[in-house]
């Protein structure tokens, strides 16, 4: 069975930079879409950025574009989120999730990232 492990979240000051890591084990990662989500305190789960199995495709939310970038390693089974410019709401859960087609999704824990004003 898949899993995914987030980690990287923090406290950080509005203007800030955090990096979050996903370690994934259990599936073929290389075959994966990877994506981050986040869920902002009372809202619902969003996408903010999503990669292709070979990392050379990416895609963003409007509201983080140009201030986030996702990228993985397969050889390393692990993806991350550069965050930068953090504004306070961006403050939410972040989750790592795993996509291929009608296969299982998995879904890591999630990491609290907060960001003070």
């Amino acid at each position: 069975q898949g899993q995914l492990v987030e980690s990287g979240g923090g406290l950080v000051q509005f203007g800030g930079s955090l990096t979050l890591s996903c370690a994934a084990s259990g599936f073929i990662f290389s075959a994966y879409q990877m994506n981050w989500y986040r869920q902002p305190p009372g809202k619902e789960r969003e996408l903010v950025a999503s990669i292709n199995g070979f990392g050379d495709r990416q895609s963003y939310a409007d509201s983080v574009k140009g201030r986030f970038s996702i990228s993985r390693i397969n050889a390393e089974n692990a993806v991350y989120l550069q965050m930068n410019t953090l504004k306070p709401e961006d403050t939410a859960v972040y989750y790592c999730n795993a996509e291929a087609g009608s296969s299982p999704q998995f879904w890591g824990q999630g990491t609290q990232v907060t960001v003070s004003s």
